[in-house]
């Protein structure tokens, strides 16, 4: 609808006031542009032009606060706190801001009024995630164990990722691993792999264990490379009955394929099977040398749904061990090793063979399986062995030795499958 004024007074007033409010919004839009780009530049001098400018802004009065509090150079306490107050003046419910006033309470020794101020964030924000942690932690601070873990535990059921670091606050000042996990920490399967990390690898491998029983019983879906730290942990303990227990354990709660071993095998997804790699009962996959190629096979495999692949493109001698897995095996007891290669031109007098290792009265010891090179068609190569009394763990590799005749650049591809390390009945003794 238009607005028709017939006398010409009137039309003047009308456009007098269009003035005046278009000089109006160009000033605060102004002193608006400028109050933002003073705070932009990160300054005393900018915060305090910033808030001069607009002086009911909050947020201009909280920033100067703010560099007042942590600022290295020009922190000043008092003039913190007078800042703060003007903010929260303007904007009781700004929890930020009722936090850091508390932190700085607290850094002045003045704790009633940093509790209070604690108090009123929650207030403020009674779900939030950091006005639990923070006052939580001050709490810790000041000995009050009770309430503080109270407000941690909430500050992590609402925010998990906090976990492992809840965790290693809560542990110094308690180090009873059941009430941790009974009062502070909520039943959440990635906060409680943080943990049992954390633990791995301060080697505190009994509370970690304590945590993994707590997983498990949660029935979580793992990755096993989730805890192959964990496991590589207690493997160089030499605790190999809780490493096999969680290995196994880890295996059944995975989504991962299964491997698909010969029953009362070592060797741990000895059919190449599984992508997992890297430690624990798994392969170790070691960078190869630059003229060798590692892969796992899903086309050409013995059995199963892959192999391992080897290719050599023929310009080196190489000498390759790049390939192992460290099984746990029980003392004293007699195994059969076999596992299964095929060889395509594979050149030279040194071919693809296994290596098993291990150290007996801290001497190395070895033994091998013949070579296959040439081309050959899956062929299996088995060797007896039996564990000495002191040997819980050994190394299978994959190896090829270097040749001592001229011209032995190894060229040509290589397949493994099948690998197993199986506990033989003993025979039975004469009558």
């Amino acid at each position: 609808m238009l607005l028709r004024l017939a006398n010409p007074p009137g039309r003047l007033l009308l456009i007098v006031l269009a003035f005046l409010l278009a000089v109006a919004l160009s000033f605060f839009s102004i002193r608006n542009a400028l109050a933002a780009q003073d705070a932009s530049l990160g300054t005393s001098d900018g915060y305090q032009k910033a808030a001069r400018l607009e002086p009911g802004n909050f947020q201009n009065w909280y920033l100067l606060g703010h560099f007042w509090q942590y600022s290295l150079n020009e922190a000043d306490p008092d003039r913190a706190i007078d800042a703060y107050r003007t903010a929260l003046h303007l904007n009781p419910l700004a929890s930020d801001a009722w936090l850091d006033l508390g932190t700085l309470y607290e850094s002045e020794d003045r704790l009633q009024e940093a509790r209070d101020a604690f108090l009123a964030a929650k207030r403020a924000y009674p779900l939030s995630a950091e006005v639990s942690w923070r006052y939580g932690n001050f709490l810790l601070r000041q000995g009050q164990i009770p309430q503080a873990f109270a407000e941690i535990r909430r500050a992590l059921s609402v925010d998990p990722k906090r976990t492992a670091e809840a965790f290693s606050r809560c542990w110094r000042v308690d180090p009873d691993i059941h009430v941790i996990l009974d009062n502070i920490l909520p039943p959440d399967r990635n906060g409680y792999l943080d943990v049992i990390r954390e633990l791995a690898y301060a080697n505190q491998l009994g509370a970690a264990l304590v945590v993994w029983e707590r997983l498990v019983s949660l029935h979580p879906d793992l990755r096993i490379v989730e805890i192959i730290p964990f496991a590589n942990a207690l493997l160089q303990q030499h605790q190999f009955d809780e490493a096999q227990r969680v290995w196994k354990e880890a295996v059944r709660l995975s989504s991962e394929p299964p491997a698909g071993d010969p029953p009362g095998s070592a060797i741990w997804d000895g059919g190449f099977e599984t992508d997992v790699r890297g430690g624990g009962l798994a392969w170790v996959f070691s960078p190869p040398p630059r003229s060798v190629k590692v892969n796992r096979d899903t086309q050409e495999k013995h059995a199963g749904r892959a192999s391992l692949r080897l290719d050599f493109d023929g310009k080196r001698n190489v000498r390759f061990d790049a390939v192992c897995n460290y099984p746990i095996v029980r003392p004293a007891t007699p195994y059969l090793f076999s596992a299964w290669i095929r060889t395509q031109r594979l050149t030279t007098d040194q071919g693809i063979r296994f290596r098993l290792t291990w150290a007996e009265n801290s001497h190395s010891n070895a033994m091998e399986t013949p070579d296959v090179h040439g081309s050959e068609p899956w062929t299996q190569v088995q060797i007896p062995w039996t564990s000495p009394a002191d040997v819980h763990q050994i190394s299978v590799c994959v190896v090829r030795d270097t040749s001592d005749k001229v011209d032995s650049q190894i060229q040509g591809t290589a397949w493994v499958d099948d690998v197993s390390l199986v506990p033989r009945s003993p025979l039975p003794s004469n009558p």
